[in-house]
């Protein structure tokens, strides 16, 4: 980067504050220097900036292995901050657009992962005392801190702004995600670039409803990030029908006994599935543990702050967390950041102890003014990085560095609209921690990558985040595959997006896991809570006859009691029934009028020719028929079930025995005109009444043999529809239904057969044409009325069934007996014996 000519005029002091924080609380890094204050590097500038980071991690030793004896090399994760700031730093100094002439320094320090360190750090810059290290080599300005980025965990964060607050000075995190840090009556100049545990936590929620995971187990830290967090997720859950088998917390300086504890709770539960929102640390410990007493066949469900740390997925070597799943910060990068912090070299000339004891455990070995007790290499300054693996040179945290950056960035373009930057800045304005709060809170901008950055009413970001699922290659080693989108700025129901990817559960297994407290009820059950247990512990209790569950069964989401199926049947209320009663009334109405109309002209060769008396035993029979179909209508009971059936059967019978009688007639007459044929002696009124007599007398046998063997009676249908019972007529014996179908299908056929071999007959008036058509009508609609009744479900049979005894009575109504009433009625002229013997 090329130098910039820094002003002569020096404003006042905008600290931009770096707390380096450490993981170990009783063996601190600090503790190992013997320095109880706070190690400090500051670089001056025209604006100062400093900051506050807070991150754990999980580091190596020299002998790369995993150990929880505090070393220099554990202070990496923190140093790597401290590269992205200056490199933001650095990169601001250098553009011509971004605070020209104004050029930016800072100060960091390191709190060893102390909250009153921090606080201590946050009051002396804001009293313009920022000398707190005894180990600092440098002089720094007595100057009032205006601005704070910082730290990285919750805690520490809320004791700062809490303090600050008052102050009005801004306080920029890039890692506390604690809920409660949104409040802005109690936190009001608190901002931050990675979103709130409110999306976070509701956002894990979501996810484990999404997979079927009612019964669950939660671990979180014993802090404000992991008791937020969790509350939110736990109130989430229980909105969405997510029990917990139980919720513990711990914190790092917890005795082995309470850890204990945790592991026989996950020992002794039935949930497989845990939710752990832990801090790294925790983290590395509870792993540990874990991996002691082989407790494997979990499956993980992570927080953002260690789902997507490699060195925790290192720490796995018994993969006990091989197809975790978890929320984490979307993928980013900052271009030209890894090259910058892997140039390192400057840190050999920082003149402090906090880079030199880093410096010298990074690549082990010792600056000649330090004891080369046993160490036997010496450093030279000039050592390389390149083709060098270790956790410095691990970039998987690049989206947190990013978050560093952006709110380096988002200071810098407060700055630049204050100073009334164009070309140069208005040098005049006096720099106030309220109007930069205030401005920060405003800032829109671009980073150099395309990333819009920019704060809400609660001063966080937009919630967005990865969907990460842990699924180790070939190598053994643990790939971060990201499987879907969490968007909390998109509707409710879009905001869970997974992509069609393959997912790797626990133990490697391609199924999804289960774990519930109780299986689904089956259909017909009902829920019954366990006493003692929650809502998600439940037995199955079968509901009484006539009942079903209180939510859809089709659903199968919940069956909390029992309540009464709806009953249904052809009601004369409803629309189908009305119109089926309307056309039976319809078609009984017009049969009598028929009736009427030849009472009136009996005496007319048309009437007399074509047998009067089975004439007016059709009309009569067909009335019946008419009337029997609603019978079918109305709830069903014995009697109805036993008429219905039984009426249909005889009344067509008759219907069909006086219109073959007609038929017969017909034949007869054409052979009683052939010389010496007696064959009407054979066939007068007596014989028909006989035959009509004698043909029903066969249907009513066949009818008492079903009534007395076997007769239809009412009953409830059950597994038609699952919320609903049917009320229908059970025809108790098939055979006899089908036997009274059976005989009224053989005499149709029998008088179809004759009415068509009479079609042709050389009479004016020929009725065997109208019969041979009725006669097909009728049989075209019994034949379909068959499939048409056995496929037809609940009350819509018997609508079929209906449908079937119309259709057929007005065909045998319209086809023989309307085209006489039309001679009788509009051509009286062809109403002559003359004509009807076809000598008109």
């Amino acid at each position: 980067m090329s130098a910039k000519r820094w002003p002569k005029k020096v404003y006042t002091f905008l600290q931009l504050l770096l707390l380096v924080s450490y993981l170990q609380s009783e063996e601190s890094l600090c503790r190992q220097r013997g320095d109880p204050e706070i190690a400090q590097l500051s670089k001056d500038g025209d604006v100062m900036l400093a900051g506050i980071f807070y991150f754990h991690g999980s580091w190596k030793n020299k002998e790369n292995t995993y150990t929880q004896k505090p070393l220099p090399l554990e202070c990496i994760r923190e140093f790597q901050f401290a590269q992205t700031m200056r490199f933001a730093i650095e990169e601001i100094n250098n553009s011509t657009d971004l605070l020209p002439d104004i050029s930016l320094g800072y100060n960091i320090y390191d709190t060893c992962s102390s909250n009153a360190r921090s606080i201590k750090v946050a009051l002396a810059l804001n009293s313009g005392n920022d000398n707190v290290s005894s180990t600092s080599k440098e002089s720094c300005n007595r100057l009032q801190v205006q601005a704070i980025v910082g730290e990285g965990s919750s805690s520490p964060c809320t004791a700062i702004a809490s303090v600050l607050g008052p102050f009005h000075i801004p306080l920029i995190s890039h890692f506390a995600t604690c809920a409660c840090l949104s409040d802005k009556s109690k936190y009001p100049s608190f901002l931050r670039t990675i979103p709130s545990d409110n999306y976070q936590s509701r956002a894990l929620a979501y996810l484990v409803k999404h997979f079927g995971w009612t019964w669950v187990g939660a671990i979180r830290t014993n802090d404000d990030y992991g008791n937020n967090g969790m509350a939110t997720f736990t109130e989430t859950a229980q909105q969405l029908g997510i029990c917990l088998e139980y919720s513990v917390s711990f914190f790092r300086t917890d005795s082995t006994e309470k850890l204990q504890k945790i592991i026989d709770i996950i020992k002794t539960s039935t949930s497989k599935v845990i939710v752990a929102f832990l801090s790294p640390r925790e983290m590395e410990i509870l792993i540990h543990e874990i991996s002691l007493h082989n407790l494997t066949g979990y499956q993980w469900v992570g927080s953002e702050s260690w789902i997507f740390d490699s060195q925790i997925a290192a720490m796995d070597k018994t993969h006990i967390l091989n197809g975790a799943i978890g929320l984490s910060i979307p993928k980013a990068h900052v271009s030209g950041l890894k090259k910058f912090m892997l140039n390192i070299k400057p840190l050999n000339i920082s003149n402090n102890d906090l880079f030199t004891e880093f410096y010298e455990a990074l690549f082990s070995c010792k600056f000649k003014q330090s004891h080369l007790e046993d160490i036997q290499t010496e450093c030279t300054g000039q050592e390389d990085l390149t083709g060098v693996e270790n956790s410095f040179t691990d970039m998987s945290l690049m989206p947190i560095f990013n978050n560093i950056y952006k709110g380096v960035y988002a200071v810098a373009h407060a700055l630049h609209t204050i100073l009334e930057c164009n070309k140069t800045c208005n040098s005049s304005v006096h720099l106030e921690p309220l109007t930069i709060l205030q401005q920060i809170r405003k800032v829109l901008f671009k980073t150099k990558e395309g990333e819009e950055v920019y704060f809400n009413a609660n001063g966080d970001p937009a919630a967005k985040y990865e969907i990460i699922n842990w699924q180790p290659n070939e190598n053994g080693i643990v790939d971060f595959v990201s499987v879907g989108l969490y968007d909390a700025s998109l509707p409710a129901d879009k905001q869970l997006n997974l992509q069609n990817k393959s997912f790797v559960w626990t133990q490697g297994s391609k199924q999804v896991p289960v774990s519930v407290c109780s299986e689904k009820c089956p259909a017909g059950t009902h829920k019954v809570s366990q006493k003692g247990k929650p809502v998600c512990c439940f037995d199955c209790i079968k509901c009484a006859e006539g009942e079903m569950s209180n939510i859809e069964f089709w659903s199968n989401e919940r069956r909390d009691a029992c309540v009464r199926k709806e009953v249904e049947f052809l009601s004369y209320k409803e629309v189908m029934g009305k119109l089926l009663t309307t056309a039976s009334l319809l078609g009984t109405c017009t049969t009598a009028a028929v009736a009427v109309i030849f009472f009136r002209y009996r005496k007319t060769p048309l009437v007399r020719a074509n047998n009067s008396e089975l004439s007016f035993l059709l009309l009569f029979f067909l009335t019946l028929c008419f009337l029997c179909s609603l019978t079918f209508i109305g709830r069903p009971s014995e009697w109805s079930c036993m008429l219905r059936h039984t009426t249909f059967g005889i009344t067509f019978v008759l219907c069909i025995s006086c219109v073959l009688g007609k038929t017969m007639v017909v034949l007869m007459a054409f052979k009683a005109t052939l010389p010496g044929s007696n064959v009407m002696k054979l066939f007068g009124p007596t014989q028909q009444r006989l035959s009509v007599l004698g043909l029903t007398l066969v249907q009513v046998i066949i009818c008492i043999l079903w009534l007395t063997i076997s007769p239809p009676f009412p009953s409830k249908n059950f597994k038609e529809f699952k919320d609903k019972i049917i009320l229908e007529c059970a025809l108790g014996s098939a055979v006899g239904f089908w036997s009274v179908l059976g005989y009224i299908g053989f005499l149709a056929m029998l008088c179809f057969v004759f009415a068509f071999l009479a079609r042709k007959l050389p009479d004016y008036f020929n009725e065997a044409k109208f019969i041979t058509f009725s006669m097909l009508i009728f049989c075209a609609v019994w034949i379909t009325f068959v499939p048409a009744y056995v496929s037809s479900p609940g009350k819509f049979s018997v609508a079929v069934e209906i449908f079937a005894i119309l259709a057929s009575s007005f065909g045998l109504l319209i086809c023989i007996l309307v085209p006489k009433c039309y001679i009788m009625l509009m051509k009286p002229e062809k109403n002559t014996k003359k004509n009807i013997m076809g000598k008109g």
